[in-house]
């Protein structure tokens, strides 16, 4: 099973960059332009959803094999569910997928 969030708009009707009117931040090696509680970061040829910082920190609660959180294969990585949400490792984090 995967599941992949994309944003509610593609990179056809708006594409990110300098000047789009939206905050951007730099997320790891790339970087997200904000819109509201979300944002977007180009992914090939849409954007993906990438949430906050998940709501507990890898010191919290480890997830891996055995964690109890179903896992998903998301984009050569591993997501773990919670409630409708997926976390991601990320550095010393988990974001919200």
């Amino acid at each position: 099973m995967s599941i992949d969030t994309h944003a509610e708009h593609t990179v056809g009707e708006h594409h990110h960059g300098q000047d789009c009117g939206h905050e951007s931040v730099t997320h790891g090696d790339h970087v997200d332009y904000l819109h509201g509680t979300h944002r977007h970061a180009l992914h090939s040829d849409h954007y993906d959803e990438h949430e906050s910082v998940a709501e507990h920190s890898a010191d919290e609660h480890r997830h891996g094999a055995g964690c109890g959180h179903q896992s998903v294969e998301h984009d050569g990585h591993t997501d773990y569910l919670h409630d409708g949400h997926q976390h991601a490792a990320h550095e010393d984090h988990y974001d919200e997928h």
